[in-house]
């Protein structure tokens, strides 16, 4: 996971449109709605392994072409659209980049075990004081 914003800018390419939503008649006329295209294939910041941990990961979020696209219309502002695309598909390379750790399972020590089984005794003992006796 060594990229930056920097680097990654340079491989992706943007599409700008028309957005809908608030803006007045500012809507009419200005693209302000971005969409972001990545293309994992052709990356040379991520190797192989990363690619097809990628892949395999982002597989819902990939195009037809292998891309993955990212949009962005919340705000008013081309730039801020680009902005928050940029971020947002960061966060998403780097959550799928992610591998948990793998827990090691551990065993409960002789110890434990004996204070379980003892104190099992202590309460069944007690329990076996309560009862009535009809001898």
């Amino acid at each position: 996971m060594n990229f930056s914003k920097a680097a990654l800018q340079k491989e992706i390419s943007y599409k700008t449109s028309r957005s809908g939503g608030k803006g007045g008649q500012n809507v009419n006329k200005v693209s302000t709605k971005v969409e972001l295209l990545f293309s994992v294939e052709d990356s040379i910041l991520f190797d192989e392994d990363e690619k097809t941990l990628l892949k395999e990961k982002l597989q819902n979020r990939l195009n037809k072409d292998g891309y993955v696209q990212v949009i962005c219309d919340e705000e008013r502002s081309q730039y801020l659209n680009k902005v928050k695309a940029l971020d947002r598909l960061v966060l998403l390379l780097t959550r799928s980049l992610h591998k948990p750790i793998v827990r090691k399972p551990s065993k409960v020590s002789k110890a434990a075990k004996a204070a379980r089984i003892s104190s099992k005794k202590m309460n069944a003992a007690k329990k076996e004081n309560r009862r009535i006796k009809f001898d």
